[in-house]
C-alpha cells in the first residue's frame, strides 16, 4: 500500500516538473512576499500494464490552447509515445510504454480474420497495443488517403484492395480502378473482381459516367421498391457492392464533369452500395472542397509536407510522422497506426487465385439527347508484355 502511494506521488511530481518546464503554472505571494507555484490540479493517476494515464484540470484563467501548443514539452518529459487530449479545462495525458513496430508485415490470414466481422471490411493497421484497427465501409463510407512519395500510401492502397478481393466473391464486389500515375494498379488487371484499370483521364471520365448511370439505376430501384438501402432490395434485383478507387485523383480536377460525379458519389453512394477510395500526394483545398471532404468519412494521413496539408486532410500531426507506413487516421476518433506492408511480389502471389482470362467489353453510355458517349474498355484481355511480366 505504501509503495503504491509512493509510486503515485512520484508520478505526480514528474508531471508537476513537466508543468514547470512548460510554463503551465501561476505564481502567488503570501503576506510576507514569499512566492508559491500553483500547477494544474492532478485529479487522478491510473497505472496499467501498458500505460500511465493522468487526468488534470487547468486553473481558472489558464488558456487551454497553451497546453496543446506545449505538447512538445510533454514529449520531451515522457517520450514521444504520448497522447494529450482535452477541452477548455479538463485534460487526459496518456503515456504509453509500448511503441509501434517500424514495419508491419502483411499477414493475410490475420487480416481476413479481423475484417470478416464486417460486411465490407477495411484493414487500417495496428495500434501501439498490437491490435488491428478495422472498419466497415458500409458504416463509414468513402476513404481519403494522402501522403508523400515513400510514405506508405501506395502500400496501403494495395493492402486494402487485396484484402477486399480475398474477402468478397466477384458477384458480391466490383472494383473500378483509376491509376492516374500509371504505376500502382496494373497487378489487379486480370483479377475477376476488377472491371477496369484505367490511366487515361478521358477513359477514367467515361468510367465515372458509367458509375453515374449505375447510381441512377440503383436510386430508381430503391424508390420503386420503397427501401432505404440496396441491401434491402428483392433478391432478383440485388446489386454487388462497387468500390471506385482513384490514385492521384487531383489530376482529374480540371474536368468539371468528373468532379461533379465524384461529389455525387460520395454524397449518395453509401445507401446505393457504391463507395470511393481517393488518394493524393499533395492535398489541395481547391480539389478537396467542403462538399467532398464532408462526405469522406475516413481520412488516412501518412507523412505530409506541412501543417496546412495535415489540416486539409483532417489528420493533425501527419506532418510530424517520421516512419514509413505510419499514419494518422481520422474516423470516429483519431488513431495513430502502422499500416501493413505488402510488397508487390507478395501481392501478386495472393492475387493469383483470383486471376482470369478476360474478354474485351465495351460499356456504352447514352447522353440525354441519345448520342453515344465515348466507349471505353471495362475489361481487357490484351496487355503489354512488360506489364504482364511486372
Amino acid at each position: 500500500m505504501l509503495s503504491e502511494f509512493i509510486k503515485r506521488q512520484k508520478a505526480k511530481s514528474d508531471l508537476n516538473k513537466c508543468f514547470m518546464n512548460a510554463d503551465l503554472y501561476k505564481i502567488y505571494k503570501n503576506s510576507s512576499g514569499r512566492q508559491f507555484f500553483s500547477y494544474p490540479k492532478i485529479q487522478a493517476v491510473v497505472f496499467k500494464e501498458d500505460l500511465i494515464q493522468y487526468t488534470f484540470t487547468l486553473l481558472n484563467g489558464m488558456d487551454p490552447k497553451e497546453v496543446l501548443k506545449r505538447e512538445y514539452v510533454f514529449k520531451q518529459s515522457f517520450g514521444p509515445n504520448i497522447e494529450l487530449e482535452g477541452d477548455y479545462k479538463r485534460f487526459i495525458l496518456t503515456i504509453y510504454k509500448k511503441t509501434m513496430p517500424k514495419e508491419l508485415i502483411y499477414k493475410q490470414e490475420e487480416i481476413i480474420r479481423n475484417i470478416s466481422q464486417h460486411s465490407l471490411g477495411i484493414i487500417c493497421g495496428q495500434n501501439r497495443f498490437g491490435e488491428y484497427v478495422t472498419f466497415d465501409l458500409l458504416k463509414q463510407p468513402h476513404i481519403l488517403i494522402a501522403g508523400e512519395t515513400g510514405s506508405g500510401k501506395s502500400t496501403q492502397l494495395r493492402s486494402i484492395l487485396t484484402s477486399l478481393i480475398a474477402l468478397k466473391k466477384p458477384h458480391e464486389l466490383e472494383l473500378y480502378l483509376g491509376d492516374c500515375k500509371k504505376s500502382e494498379f496494373h497487378i489487379f488487371r486480370k483479377v475477376e473482381h476488377v472491371k477496369c484499370v484505367l490511366s487515361n483521364v478521358k477513359d477514367i471520365a467515361d468510367m465515372l459516367q458509367h458509375i453515374k448511370q449505375e447510381l441512377d439505376e440503383r436510386s430508381d430501384l430503391t424508390e420503386v421498391f420503397e427501401v432505404s438501402h440496396v441491401d434491402d432490395l428483392p433478391e432478383e434485383h440485388k446489386r454487388p457492392y462497387i468500390v471506385v478507387c482513384i490514385d492521384e485523383f487531383v489530376m482529374l480536377r480540371k474536368n468539371e464533369d468528373v468532379m461533379e460525379i465524384l461529389t455525387e458519389l460520395v454524397a449518395i453512394g453509401r445507401t446505393l452500395g457504391v463507395f470511393a477510395v481517393l488518394s493524393m500526394q499533395r492535398p489541395n483545398a481547391k480539389v478537396l472542397d467542403t462538399t467532398i471532404r464532408a462526405n469522406l468519412t475516413v481520412s488516412m494521413g501518412f507523412k505530409l509536407r506541412d501543417m496546412i496539408e495535415a489540416r486539409i486532410v483532417n489528420t493533425p500531426g501527419a506532418h510530424e510522422i517520421e516512419h514509413s507506413g505510419r499514419f494518422i487516421m481520422n474516423s470516429d476518433q483519431l488513431y495513430e497506426l502502422q499500416a501493413p506492408y505488402l510488397t508487390l511480389e507478395n501481392a501478386k502471389k495472393l492475387l493469383s487465385p483470383f486471376m482470369v482470362v478476360k474478354e474485351a467489353k465495351e460499356v456504352k453510355n447514352d447522353s440525354e439527347d441519345g448520342s453515344e458517349l465515348s466507349n471505353h474498355l471495362l475489361e481487357e484481355d490484351v496487355f503489354i508484355d512488360a506489364i504482364d511480366e511486372a
